[in-house]
């Protein structure tokens, strides 16, 4: 059974604790049938030869008593602040000893949240469009997991508490996530001049994969929609300053990339607040290969960053996040 297994696991198994002692009665946790998962699956993106096997386990799902009590309470937990900024509830990934029941069982959360964020979406006036795009996440991360290990999963299913949770919204080629100033980077903002510091409003961007080039124009149009989405949606949050964390402003890529690059042009966007001084090689080649613990010696050069990412390492060197920000 899957509770038994996740009380083995003592990292686990403190979190079941923790979500046990809330005294709030857990929600009904409500999951489409085997009829109508497949349509649900697929408007979220979830690949195609995922949903067999989705399907077929959502029945063993739903025969587990224990395990559908522990789906609504993390569904409880995990809409009880739906669209606050920072309260996303981040479930922990479960041990492989969980078995398929395990590496799915996050999937089924989200597909369980599914009504709650898009009443949520409804409420703040966002276009089926755009809702339907940000919460394909799911799938496109499925798709990730996929590929890394060849099953279906999530590999990071803290992540997919963002757009789950009305905190991170998918418009164009970009993800913007309401957020805030961190201390670092809110403190270069206001030696800047720009009137907001730490822990203040803003948006942070993220570069989703399978979404084609990150071209300037695609990333100008994302702008413009993100500028106009936040300033109708949330009227209430000053959104004046995107932030981005990423290994793509690591200022050591313009030493192998041409300054009209995709990258290069993104980088140029931002003014650099910081760079981490711990080595994150595992970003760039998970990112650019994949999986972040392949062997360098065997990465192909084919692109232009790919060149890049290899060489470096191949050089000795390592990769480190950067932190950079620009005014909206």
């Amino acid at each position: 059974m899957l509770l038994e297994a996740l009380r083995a696991d003592a990292r686990v198994a403190a979190w079941l604790r923790d979500l046990e002692s809330e005294g709030e009665a857990p929600a009904e946790a409500v999951l489409p049938d085997a009829d109508e998962l497949p349509d649900v699956l697929l408007d979220l993106s979830v690949p195609h030869e995922d949903i067999n096997e989705l399907v077929a386990l959502r029945a063993r799902l739903g025969r587990d008593t224990e395990a559908m009590t522990l789906l609504a309470r993390c569904l409880t937990r995990f809409v009880r602040d739906m669209g606050e900024i920072g309260r996303s509830w981040e479930p922990p990934p479960f041990p492989e000893s969980a078995g398929e029941l395990g590496r799915l069982f996050h999937v089924y959360l989200f597909v369980a949240a599914l009504p709650h964020v898009r009443a949520y979406h409804r409420e703040r006036g966002v276009s089926d469009a755009v809702s339907r795009r940000t919460l394909a996440d799911l799938g496109r991360h499925v798709a990730v997991h996929r590929r890394r290990c060849g099953t279906p999963g999530l590999l990071f299913p803290w992540w997919i508490a963002l757009p789950f949770h009305g905190e991170l919204f998918q418009l164009g080629r970009l993800q913007f996530q309401r957020a805030r100033l961190g201390r670092r980077t809110g403190r270069a903002v206001a030696a800047a001049g720009h009137g907001s510091g730490p822990g203040d409003a803003c948006l942070s961007l993220h570069i989703p994969d399978f979404r084609g080039p990150l071209s300037p124009s695609a990333c100008e149009r994302s702008l413009a929609l993100a500028r106009e989405f936040f300033a109708r949606h949330y009227p209430g949050e000053r959104h004046e300053i995107a932030v981005c964390h990423s290994w793509l402003l690591d200022p050591q890529l313009r030493r192998y990339l041409p300054a009209d690059s995709n990258i290069i042009r993104f980088q140029d966007r931002f003014e650099l607040a910081h760079v981490e001084t711990t080595p994150d090689d595992g970003a760039p080649v998970g990112f650019v290969f994949g999986d972040p613990d392949l062997a360098v010696a065997e990465l192909p050069r084919r692109s232009g960053v790919e060149r890049a990412v290899v060489d470096h390492l191949r050089a000795g060197g390592h990769w480190y996040g950067g932190h950079g920000w620009f005014a909206l």
